[in-house]
């Protein structure tokens, strides 16, 4: 252990130098101290009133008439908390450690069927949604659950101050008036402590298997997926992509996301992988590392974005892809040995300065951990995350471990189960939005209490770095402006560009010459509901090539194939397949377009997708080349395949060459490890124009 230790710190220093490039002055920045601060900032405020100190400003947030040390702006962050946790009351603390989802009016339920029918406006939601259903599998709870509350009572009745925002369908001038109304409400409570926002990522080309976890919203930049931003190979241009969202999501008043994945993509069937940034753990630190840099700047201050890098220790390694909302897929394995290696990426956050720490719902089978989901595992959050990683952030669960995945603790009471929770380290619980339960808890348990003021604390800390005491506020005006700024916008094209990866390119065939009549095949099915016959044809005017509306009238077929996994909700414990008769591609069909005429395949890859149905022996003369793409708008792959941008992106992961390959492999062990007969094609694989079969895998991994 002490060795890997070693080769962790190593790897990661490394990581954080090659791929954020951190300038003098950002490490100076580290360094000043927050007692320097003496200028007067801006005080953004509604109800409360100002009080005046030594010639300057402060907001006299209890409304006591004087200055307390926790409205002293001049103090540490550790120094105001200290006080405030002082005046807070039981309740008020536990409002501090639960975060539910709070809607925008007419904002549906999340998950809801018939989802939303009226326009999403500013007004308050006072509609609470109580479940008697785990949220995601449907399966019953052992007692109803507050998943939603209404914005009044969640901030003035329950004192909860971090709340989950999942909108994306309301434009960004009514999410600034409504963010704008919710902390107005905020600050009217007796300590007029602000609120904290967390949402999913708002920004990638997503094939939707994720569900809730992340899609695009509405007028936001459009990247790829996150594993397309792997795909990139290209720190640089990760951690401007989040410094970019960082400003989109600071207009609106959104502070914190619920992201990003440092998880490993060494299992084919999990259906979280388009989330992921690959499969080797060097490749994902140094994406972590840019993309935390680039939310949050060196250090967590009033423009920062904080980020919650989930799900340790690494939930890459489900055993055969089941993932553990389910009771069936609890289990974290590591035939391959690898559990270490899947904490890496988390050590790079750490040293990047991550704000929060989100622990999956998984418990760890057969390892030296207790068999316990990892939320409730002393071991690996107080020894291993705090005590070896060095971790001095908030520890946030994932959403529902007390009452709807207690992998391991099924038989403890609920009480229990919260005691065990604090006593193991975490400090922030997602999913329920009513206190009574812990409340109750805390009065039967007052030794937990030293856990509970150590979290507030943290939580607190948080608050004040942000600046949200000062000015929680955002500009209504200018929301608008910088959501969707076309600099943002065309970085994203560019990103889409370079995350697109050349892996064949037979007899360098492409890219295609000017003038070349394309039938070009936009080929994505609903998965479970496959309709017979092609998918969308594109007839848009394209510089440079001639599109055509038949396969027939073609020199040359472009199709674009869009497997869907099977959805992460709902599913079963039937066996999870890859290929892509499985994912809604009609494999007859694909077979009979393409034996027409040469064909340029490209693979949209959310999963690293099995294709020898549709490309094997028998059928690998059809193909002038294979691209993939991870993400992408139909103008960035027509710009590679016809060469206006020279193809430089790298397989993020190996895709595996048959099913049978896929069922033969370690759940933790990244495919370039898998051996010989694994891959079809490999980590690090990718072709630019003018380049030999021979060097298509160069340079990948170490970027």
């Amino acid at each position: 252990m002490k060795n890997f230790h070693t080769f962790l710190s190593m790897t990661v220093m490394f990581a954080l130098l090659n791929a954020c490039g951190q300038s003098n002055k950002e490490t100076e920045a580290e360094t000043e101290t927050e007692t320097e601060k003496t200028s007067q900032p801006n005080l953004g405020h509604r109800s409360t009133k100002l009080v005046e100190a030594d010639g300057l400003q402060f907001k006299d947030l209890n409304r006591n008439g004087r200055l307390d040390a926790y409205e002293d702006w001049r103090l540490t962050p550790a120094e105001r908390s200290k006080d405030l946790l002082s005046k807070m009351s039981l309740e008020e603390k536990v409002g501090m450690l639960l975060i539910a989802d709070m809607r925008m009016y007419n904002e549906s339920f999340m998950l809801e069927a018939s989802g939303q029918t009226k326009p999403i406006t500013s007004a308050f939601n006072e509609e609470d949604v109580v479940i008697d259903k785990n949220q995601f599998t449907g399966e019953p709870l052992p007692f109803p659950v507050m998943n939603t509350v209404g914005t009044t009572k969640g901030i003035l009745k329950h004192k909860m101050r971090h709340f989950i925002w999942r909108t994306t369908t309301a434009p960004a001038d009514t999410m600034a008036r409504w963010a704008n109304k919710v902390q107005a409400l905020a600050e009217s409570d007796s300590l007029g402590i602000p609120v904290l926002f967390a949402s999913n990522p708002r920004n990638h080309i997503t094939s939707g298997a994720l569900g809730a976890t992340g899609s695009t919203s509405v007028g936001f930049s459009k990247w790829p997926s996150e594993i397309g931003l792997g795909a990139m190979a290209d720190s640089a241009m990760i951690r401007r992509f989040g410094d970019m969202a960082r400003q989109e999501w600071l207009a609106v008043g959104i502070r914190k996301g619920y992201m990003y994945m440092a998880d490993l993509a060494t299992e084919p069937r999990w259906q979280r992988i388009e989330g992921t940034f690959g499969e080797d753990p060097g490749l994902v630190a140094r994406s972590i590392a840019a993309i935390t840099l680039g939310f949050q700047g060196p250090r967590l201050n009033q423009e920062s974005v904080a980020m919650t890098t989930k799900h340790y220790p690494g939930g890459g390694s489900a055993r055969k892809g089941f993932d553990p909302h389910y009771t069936y897929g609890r289990f974290a394995v590591f035939p391959g040995g690898q559990l270490e290696e899947n904490m890496l990426p988390f050590k790079a956050a750490i040293k990047a300065g991550t704000s929060s720490i989100m622990p999956y719902y998984s418990l760890p089978k057969d390892t030296k951990y207790e068999e316990v989901a990892y939320a409730y595992n002393k071991g690996l959050l107080r020894d291993v995350l705090r005590g070896e990683l060095g971790f001095k952030g908030i520890i946030n669960s994932d959403t529902g471990p007390i009452e709807s995945m207690p992998w391991g603790v099924e038989n403890l009471t609920i009480d229990q189960r919260y005691v065990k929770a604090l006593d193991a380290g975490t400090n922030l619980f997602a999913g329920n939005a009513d206190p009574t339960q812990l409340l109750k808890t805390l009065k039967a348990h007052p030794e937990v209490m030293q856990y509970v003021d150590e979290s507030v604390t943290l939580l607190l800390i948080e608050l004040f770095q942000l600046g949200l005491f000062e000015n929680p506020y955002v500009d209504e005006g200018r929301a608008g402006d910088v959501v969707g700024k076309q600099e943002f916008v065309e970085a994203g094209k560019e990103a889409q560009r370079k995350s697109i990866v050349l892996v064949r390119n037979e007899k360098n065939a492409l890219p295609l010459a000017k003038g070349t009549k394309v039938y070009f095949e936009d080929y994505s099915k609903v998965y479970g509901k496959v309709r017979p016959g092609p998918g969308k044809v594109y007839s848009e005017t394209y510089e440079g090539l001639t599109f055509v509306s038949t396969p027939e009238e073609a020199d040359v077929i472009l199709l674009w194939v869009k497997p869907t996994i099977r959805p992460l909700f709902p599913s079963d414990d039937s066996p999870i397949r890859v290929t892509l008769s499985a994912c809604a591609v009609d494999v007859k069909y694909i077979n009979t377009l393409t034996s027409k005429k040469p064909t340029v395949l490209v693979i949209n890859y959310a999963n690293p997708f099995v294709i020898d149905e549709v490309y094997n022996q028998q059928t690998s003369n059809r193909f002038l080349g294979i691209l993939a793409t991870f993400g992408a708008e139909p103008e960035a792959l027509l710009d590679v395949v016809t060469g206006k941008f020279n193809p430089s992106g790298k397989m993020p992961f190996t895709t595996p060459i048959s099913q049978q390959a896929v069922e033969n492999n370690k759940e933790d062990l990244p495919g370039h490890k898998e051996g010989e007969g694994y891959a079809l094609f490999k980590f690090g694989e990718g072709l630019q124009y003018g380049q030999s079969a021979s060097a298509r895998s160069s340079g990948a991994a170490t970027e």
